[in-house]
């Protein structure tokens, strides 16, 4: 068996033992505050939460609309890297664990599930990361491309399960085309906590200073079930929702951003911290994504 075939079956072996243990699993992730050491198991099971559609008077044209069925990513809308790195991906900004990889990519059952796992991973970068886990982008295959699909204003919604376990970093996000940031608009991450969902738009100030500005919502069991994260985006404000109800707003323009974004979705792994020995695989669900804008 070569060493990919390995790995694979030790994934479905692992998969096999997650699923088996599930209901005990959920019960271990409630009221944890993001402390259990049980890995999350079985995200992709049960039923995503409705959507909410644009918080905004419309008229509203649906310009992306995937709810993962099949039984592969679809290539034309998402690729599963950052264009700037080969063979794999991470994010070396916020020191991650990670080495993103497209195996950790799955679509089945109507869900793409993205999986973390313990696993020393060799990177194109000459390091070693300690962890492999999954990612999708709207960007590049690689830095000479073109953007799959890029936005500049309207309305993005998700519904989204994220796992229980400590140390993981799952994010929704968005950052510009040209791949420089800031700008860039988080409008979900989990960052050392599973019951207290982050918000934040990131910007350049005149001086050339990066700043930010946030919200979080909260306390919620979010690994529970899926929960559904949208964010209203035009000239004159960012509007963030979460099940449908506004839960922070932005309107100062100096901190909107006005030039064409991508669409990511990741499940990032030791932001701020790394997990506990204890944890050795996490998994986030995605039941859907939907773009609205408005008609030109």
């Amino acid at each position: 068996m070569t060493a990919r075939g390995a790995r694979r079956s030790r994934r479905r072996t692992t998969a096999l033992a997650l699923s088996s243990a599930l209901l005990m699993t959920v019960a271990a992730c409630a009221g944890s505050a993001g402390t259990s050491a049980t890995p999350a198991a079985g995200p992709s099971s049960g039923t995503g939460s409705p959507s909410t559609g644009p918080a905004a008077p419309g008229p509203w044209k649906i310009v992306l609309d995937d709810g993962f069925d099949g039984d592969e990513l679809d290539g034309r809308t998402w690729t599963t890297c950052y264009d700037w790195n080969k063979d794999g991906c991470t994010n070396a900004g916020n020191n991650e664990l990670q080495w993103y990889q497209p195996g950790q990519v799955e679509v089945r059952n109507g869900k793409l599930t993205l999986t973390a796992e313990r696993e020393a991973t060799p990177g194109s970068d000459g390091k070693t990361y300690p962890w492999t886990s999954g990612m999708i982008s709207t960007g590049r295959d690689h830095w000479d491309g073109e953007p799959r699909r890029t936005f500049t204003y309207g309305y993005f919604e998700a519904s989204i399960r994220i796992p229980c376990a400590a140390g993981m970093f799952p994010a929704f996000w968005m950052m510009p085309e040209t791949r420089f940031t800031p700008p860039e608009i988080d409008i979900m991450e989990f960052l050392d906590s599973t019951r207290e969902a982050s918000m934040y738009v990131h910007w350049r100030e005149a001086d050339g200073s990066a700043a930010r500005q946030g919200s979080t919502y909260g306390p919620v069991d979010f690994p529970a079930r899926f929960h559904v994260f949208g964010l209203l985006w035009e000239a004159d404000a960012l509007v963030w929702y979460v099940d449908g109800v506004e839960r922070f707003r932005v309107t100062d323009p100096e901190r909107i951003p006005d030039v064409p974004m991508e669409v990511l979705i990741n499940l990032a792994v030791g932001v701020p911290k790394a997990p506990p020995e204890t944890v050795d695989t996490a998994r986030m669900a995605v039941d859907w994504v939907r773009v609205w804008q408005r008609p030109s």
